[in-house]
């Protein structure tokens, strides 16, 4: 208990970019709006198995398209810099589940400084609302031209897709076994199979 002659711990209103850099390299946080989120440190197996097959059908289809886009799998950061900001100031680092990037001049060592075209998130139980509300709206406040939202649980997909205005609105919905159709490739044929899981 703290006494009346002891000092509380200075309470930080926000962190940034190199507060997200000097963390414990055991720890798994993304940074959103300033706030450390902790991720799960071992995602299931099913998790990492549709991260990997979506990670290849993307992959396989640029490449056979000739397409000048590259795709990553967490962990994989994503700084997100408000308008007018810096690095040093950036308070949105993000390790999406696969990240699609269309646009080299974004990509450094450090990883995407930017929004990425195309993100993928796959629920897990302790991370939903981070997917469905926080990184919802942390990804159309920066322009991801299209975001899907994968859950294992309940076997369905929820695709969004900027609009003229910059916004999401509704999503569409598939099952997971349905062909979803990837608004910014067109032709892109993606479908998981559960009988391979």
């Amino acid at each position: 208990m703290w006494g009346d002659d002891m000092a509380l711990p200075k309470k930080i209103d926000f962190y940034t970019y190199k507060d997200y850099i000097n963390i414990d390299g055991d720890s798994r946080v993304e940074l959103i709006d300033g706030q450390f989120f902790a991720m799960s440190p071992a995602p299931s197996r099913i998790h990492q198995k549709i991260v990997t097959e979506g990670a290849r059908i993307i992959g396989n289809f640029i490449a056979e398209k000739g397409l000048n886009c590259e795709v990553y799998v967490a962990p994989f950061d994503v700084r997100l810099i408000d308008e007018g900001g810096s690095e040093d100031t950036c308070k949105n680092v993000v390790q999406p589940d696969i990240s699609v990037v269309c646009d080299k001049n974004k990509l450094d060592d450090k990883g995407c400084k930017g929004a990425p075209d195309f993100i993928i998130e796959v629920v897990s139980p302790s991370n939903a609302s981070i997917d469905y509300v926080k990184k919802l709206y942390l990804y159309e406040k920066f322009k991801v031209k299209e975001y899907w939202i994968i859950n294992p649980d309940s076997k369905n997909v929820l695709v969004y897709t900027l609009n003229n205005e910059g916004q999401y609105g509704e999503p569409q919905k598939y099952r997971l076994d349905e062909q979803v159709q990837c608004n910014l490739f067109k032709e892109l044929e993606f479908r998981l199979d559960e009988k391979n899981w």
